[in-house]
């Protein structure tokens, strides 16, 4: 295994779409049915992350095996959160949005973590209800749960945050 992690660049939009169709297709394995439906994420969605230069793809000898977004802080549909609250809502964050990967591209949220977790010590993520792979994945990597978030399409997200 040779992984890179670096700034995704519009010649790879082909490659993070198929991974992108990769993770719906784990999440449906795996009875999270809902989450990212109807297109998403979409180009334009990948496009607006690296307009930001916060989307990126991971790796592996030189394949696009993984994408996600690394945005910084403020996320809109944190402002408000519910059941709960985020361990420190003073100081500024990232977030980790649309992590993709393919089924056979083992620890890559290990990956992504260490990447993240190098250029913040505040970090926020969100997930469906649905999305156990990725709740696990969460926990194991020290993060705490903080309450539920919802996003502008009214959708309901379980929030969490963990400081270094």
């Amino acid at each position: 295994m040779n992984r890179i992690i670096r700034e995704a660049r519009p010649t790879d939009m082909a490659e993070i779409m198929q991974v992108m169709d990769a993770a719906k297709g784990i999440m449906r394995q795996s009875g999270n049915m809902h989450q990212w439906g109807d297109g998403y994420p979409s180009e334009t969605v990948i496009s607006a992350d690296m307009e930001k230069n916060s989307g990126f793809v991971i790796e592996d000898s030189g394949e696009i095996v993984g994408y996600f977004a690394f945005l910084q802080s403020p996320e809109p549909t944190y402002n408000k959160i519910y059941d709960g609250q985020w361990l420190d809502d003073t100081q500024p964050y990232h977030v980790v949005h649309r992590i993709a990967s393919y089924a056979d591209a083992h620890g890559i949220f290990d990956n992504i973590m260490d990447f993240c977790f190098s250029h913040d010590t505040n970090i926020r993520m969100d997930t469906h209800r649905d999305n156990k792979i990725m709740q696990h994945n969460i926990l194991k990597h020290g993060f705490t749960y903080c309450g539920i978030i919802y996003l502008l399409s009214g959708d309901a997200r379980l929030a969490y945050q963990r400081i270094v």
